[in-house]
């Protein structure tokens, strides 16, 4: 369900990376059906957010990143009805929409579709801020149930939102102090999926408390696209300083106790290692605390650099950008 706009995504990414503009026309007919399945297929109910819902007996209760049968519950530990309508999905599609735009602008010549795009985006964003919002929490939902009621748990999912940036200047903060709280989503070791205030919270349960450093690493760079530089590095150390107890090698997952109480990060028993998402967390880690910024256009790469103490010896060689090897000289830390 989120893999839909999450290829948009990627396709930007690596012309952003790459300027492979021949690719990009290639998959020109593959992105316009990714957009017709969101607009099509991706809204089960009509309420212009896309959901899930189940329809095979085999088939998985969510569908969302946190996939376990019990992950999407309200404040109090009960359960939400399907179809679902995750945050973070409609940050994806909003973003999705953006960076295709981009595509259709710059490589397909399709400037109608551009336009359209954007004013797409433009509306999501509005109707997104207004019905995920919850003023009593000063967050967003994690998600709106069958019946359109927002699913007011505090979870790590609205992090992604600052990374897909939907999020409104003025609440970011809000945002942010909440996802950096040691009373609520913080662990010291890094961010948990559920907060300790919420019902449905526990620490070893795997997607009500654990903490995933995939998903912190999505966090990261959206902590660094608002501006939020010191809170990126801030967790970014924090990640690190779990690797050490893991062999320098991230687990798919662990226990989201507070740093507070343990000497080290608790494993969680049946989480993989390696595993892929994980894999990917130091690399994205170091790209958001350098700020590295791709620019096909101009065929140029930038950096906005804050980095944590323990990345001070840092030093980046040979990161193929435009078809090159480029270095980033320890001048731009």
């Amino acid at each position: 369900m989120d893999a839909t706009p999450l290829f948009l995504t990627l396709m930007h990414e690596t012309w952003r990376w790459t300027a492979d503009e021949k690719l990009m026309r290639e998959l020109e007919g593959p992105a316009r059906e990714a957009l017709r399945w969101i607009s099509e297929y991706g809204d089960s109910d009509g309420d212009g957010y896309v959901d899930y819902i189940k329809r095979s007996k085999a088939g998985l209760e969510n569908q969302g990143w946190r996939d376990s049968f019990n992950a999407i519950l309200f404040s109090d530990g009960t359960l939400a009805e399907p179809p679902i309508a995750l945050c973070e999905v409609q940050g994806y599609v909003y973003d999705a929409w953006l960076r295709t735009a981009e595509l259709a602008e710059r490589v397909w010549l399709d400037n109608g579709l551009a336009r359209e795009l954007r004013s797409r985006a433009k509306d999501l964003e509005a109707r997104f801020n207004e019905d995920f919002w919850m003023e009593d929490r000063g967050y967003y939902a994690l998600a709106l149930d069958a019946s359109g009621r927002k699913v007011d748990s505090i979870t790590s999912n609205a992090g992604h939102l600052l990374w897909s940036a939907i999020v409104t200047e003025e609440r970011a903060g809000a945002v942010v102090s909440r996802l950096m709280d040691p009373n609520a989503l913080f662990s010291g070791w890094g961010v948990r999926t559920m907060s300790r205030e919420d019902g449905g919270y526990n620490p070893i349960e795997y997607h009500n408390g654990t903490v995933w450093p995939h998903d912190n690493s999505l966090i990261a760079c959206g902590l660094h696209r608002y501006g939020y530089q010191t809170e990126a590095a801030h967790l970014a150390s924090a990640l690190l300083d779990a690797s050490a107890y893991f062999n320098y090698r991230l687990p798919e997952v662990f226990a989201g106790y507070d740093r507070s109480e343990t000497d080290f990060p608790v494993e969680y028993p049946t989480a993989s290692s390696p595993q892929i998402w994980a894999s990917g967390t130091i690399p994205l880690l170091v790209r958001a605390t350098l700020g590295l910024k791709p620019d096909p256009l101009r065929r140029e790469l930038t950096t906005a650099p804050l980095l944590p103490h323990k990345f001070s010896d840092l030093r980046i060689e040979g990161v193929p950008t435009f078809g090159e090897r480029l270095d980033v000289p320890p001048s731009a830390y």
